[in-house]
């Protein structure tokens, strides 16, 4: 039987780890984006990102946890590999939007990576309600952050 402790343990850690390599590969390029890029209106402070962000991998990871602490089988498998699809894509945003600047296209994969959170909600809501439940935060977040990067493509031209 599995120990629940270490599974919410292992998810909850490998998601904000993740999240922190990301952050640590752009710590410099998110310093540049404060200081010259022109932001949309209803741009939050920079603080409140890391805040969010820190929030929203808890959440997921905890979500993943109670997906594969209630069985396993097919549809496990599913959620899990819609799960590491999404993060990965989450993950590369940042290296797309903040190291390359490249808004235009990172518009284009954040659009990609909020129809991956719905797949992967989705798939939670098959196992686990309240795992998906937990995802709905995360893809309000991402469609903000859509209006954010759409309005510094379209600033920043």
């Amino acid at each position: 039987m599995k120990k629940p402790w270490k599974v919410y343990s292992f998810w909850i850690l490998f998601t904000e780890a993740v999240g922190a390599l990301a952050g640590l590969l752009i710590r410099e390029d998110v310093k540049i984006y404060a200081q010259e890029i022109i932001k949309p209106r209803f741009s939050p402070p920079a603080w409140v990102f890391p805040v969010v962000w820190t929030i929203l991998y808890a959440l997921m990871g905890f979500g993943m946890a109670r997906v594969r602490l209630s069985g396993e089988g097919k549809l496990h498998d599913r959620a899990m590999g819609w799960y590491l699809l999404q993060l990965v894509f989450n993950f590369a945003w940042s290296l797309l939007f903040f190291k390359l600047q490249a808004f235009g296209f990172s518009f284009v994969w954040l659009v990609l990576l909020w129809a991956l959170i719905l797949k992967m909600t989705l798939s939670f809501s098959e196992l686990d309600p309240l795992a998906a439940n937990l995802q709905i935060p995360y893809l309000i977040w991402v469609f903000f952050a859509g209006y954010l990067n759409y309005g510094v493509w379209k600033l920043n031209r």
